[in-house]
């Protein structure tokens, strides 16, 4: 059930909802975790860890991350009371969060490096993330088998990310791995200020384009943040509905509120984002009028 609505701009107010349900499901279990994990995030994200900078990407911020571990702690707190199988037991649980708060650690500078922002790394982020959690949890003691985990977990999270190809160590990674890659899709587009952050979104897209130079990627098939604007119903309706309902099993149900028919107030919260930008679109006419091109992708 959920408890009513969180400021995501807040990382206290965020550790402590998913603090709650961590308790709910876990009462003999770790009762530091999520204050940890969220403490090595946000030293992470300002710049205090290492030798790397604040995150200085506009849209791949920490609320987005933020956003994304409120949404995977309520989706596996809504399976685990739903009785789904296979369990995932506190142990997994535990690093599904740890996958979420990370997983857009590619986006992280080094100190040294001062040419644009991180978000020249988009093309890549999804693998500079994996290989940041590797060298992260390896450092906090971590097992091997854990750190795959995670590892593999985070490479869920691209739109179109090759969900066949991936070495799941079991089929309860699998199913976290899945549920972290909805979540990350669901967390971000059901945010009160989704439409105004596309503008964003797309600025690190012509950055990324112009820093890799590759002009047959996605990230540059976008000619303007108005043309970025247009494409995103589409790509709502052609590619995240289909990939929710079916590449990444319906985990998007366990959200229904109460399960299995009640509503889904992040769906609903979508859909709501979707209307808004149409209508936006309808009174801005002809004036954002571009060809016709594959749709928005957020990452």
């Amino acid at each position: 059930m959920m408890s009513g609505p969180v400021d995501t701009h807040n990382p206290g107010a965020v550790g402590a909802a998913v603090e709650r349900v961590y308790w709910e499901l876990f009462p003999d279990g770790d009762r530091g975790f999520v204050a940890r994990a969220l403490g090595w995030t946000i030293e992470c994200f300002e710049g205090r860890y290492a030798d790397y900078q604040a995150v200085d990407a506009r849209y791949h911020d920490l609320e987005h991350t933020l956003q994304g571990v409120l949404c995977l702690a309520r989706l596996l707190a809504g399976r685990h009371r739903a009785g789904a199988l296979p369990v995932l037991p506190r142990g997994l649980f535990e690093l599904a969060l740890l996958a979420m708060f990370l997983h857009d650690t590619g986006y992280l500078k080094k100190r040294d490096d001062r040419q644009g922002t991180g978000a020249k790394y988009t093309l890549t982020h999804v693998q500079r993330s994996a290989e940041f959690a590797g060298r992260f949890m390896a450092e906090q003691g971590f097992a091997p088998t854990d750190i795959q985990a995670v590892q593999n977990m985070i490479r869920c999270t691209g739109v179109q990310a090759p969900l066949t190809t991936l070495r799941f160590q079991s089929e309860a990674e699998k199913t976290a791995g899945h549920a972290l890659a909805t979540a990350d899709l669901l967390g971000q587009m059901a945010a009160a200020d989704y439409v105004d952050k596309l503008p964003a979104l797309f600025a690190e897209f012509a950055e990324a384009a112009a820093f890799s130079g590759d002009r047959t990627s996605f990230v540059a098939s976008f000619s303007s943040a108005e043309d970025l604007l247009r494409r995103t119903p589409e790509f709502w309706e052609t590619l995240v509905k289909p990939r929710l309902r079916h590449e990444l099993g319906g985990l998007y149900r366990f959200l229904n509120d109460p399960y299995p028919d009640g509503p889904n107030e992040y769906l609903e919260r979508i859909e709501a984002n979707m209307t808004r930008l149409r209508q936006q679109l309808a009174t801005a006419g002809s004036s954002l009028e571009t060809p016709d091109r594959p749709p928005a992708k957020p990452s």
